[in-house]
């Protein structure tokens, strides 16, 4: 199946198949696995945003709670404390779309109607019954997430019986959601969920066999930036993992990847336009 043409999210136009995206990631948490504590303050977290829009961001995706193996549950009050003064101050001095990453129906609402052009959802529409329904009255663009369980119990024993199979039977539950509930069809967009219930087998068989994904017809987001199976072929801590997330990223993107989610926003940017210009000259 092909991927529709191109979207267009604020005054940016997004042309899934001729260039590969790259979402910034803030964290403006205390517990984040690479970078929790880092960006916590507002004014930390604007200059951080304003410096990946400067290498390069073409969106960038603010989180309030953390979403690594393990993580505690973030409440909605103390979330919203977390991002929407940062949702704010960016959409009023940034040109580039900002994107809310939360499961939270009411989360999502109040980001949205403040600005944010983006909902990333890791529980593809699974963790509030709300968000759906909110999503598709907010009419924007939902990334769709596949995980099992949450943050806190997706790594108790993983397993599947046919990965790439059961993968896609899981979004296609969380297409169903969004279609039920009025999400356009164009404001669809996948993430396989490295990391996510997924052990590190688990995730270099998705990123191999990304093309299976790209068959559902909607475009792919990947985020495996800095991610722990990194960490465990290189024996290399969080921050010592560049060169094995621009590996992911250059496979990623090969692979049929048209955004990717990362932390080391200017090295991807430079990765990804070599890529870019390699696959364009083969079509």
């Amino acid at each position: 199946m092909k991927i529709f043409k191109s979207l267009k999210i604020g005054k940016q136009e997004f042309e899934f198949g001729r260039k590969t995206y790259v979402m910034g990631i803030l964290n403006i948490t205390p517990d984040s696995f690479s970078d929790g504590g880092n960006y916590g303050g507002v004014e930390e977290a604007v200059r951080r945003a304003h410096e990946m829009v400067a290498e390069g961001a073409h969106i960038i995706d603010i989180g309030g709670e953390s979403s690594r193996p393990g993580a505690d549950y973030v409440d909605e009050e103390e979330e919203l404390k977390r991002v929407l003064p940062v949702v704010k101050r960016l959409v009023q001095e940034i040109d580039i779309p900002v994107s809310i990453d939360t499961y939270k129906a009411g989360v999502a609402k109040s980001c949205i109607e403040a600005g944010a052009q983006i909902i990333n959802d890791i529980s593809g529409l699974k963790g509030d019954s709300k968000m759906a329904e909110t999503a598709a009255k907010l009419g924007v663009p939902c990334i769709l997430m596949h995980m099992r369980g949450t943050p806190k119990t997706m790594q108790n024993n993983p397993n599947y019986d046919e990965l790439m199979k059961n993968l896609k039977n899981e979004l296609q539950e969380s297409i169903d959601l969004a279609r039920e509930a009025g999400i356009k069809t164009e404001n669809i967009i996948l993430d396989p969920g490295i990391g996510f219930a997924k052990t590190s087998v688990h995730n270099l068989e998705i990123l191999r066999d990304l093309k299976k994904l790209g068959d559902m017809g909607y475009p792919l987001l990947v985020g495996a930036s800095r991610k722990r199976f990194i960490g465990e072929i290189l024996d290399a801590k969080a921050d010592e993992r560049l060169e094995g997330s621009l590996a992911v990223a250059v496979v990623s993107a090969w692979e049929g990847a048209h955004i990717l989610r990362v932390h080391d926003v200017a090295e991807t940017v430079k990765v990804l336009k070599v890529t870019d210009a390699i696959k364009n000259i083969m079509n």
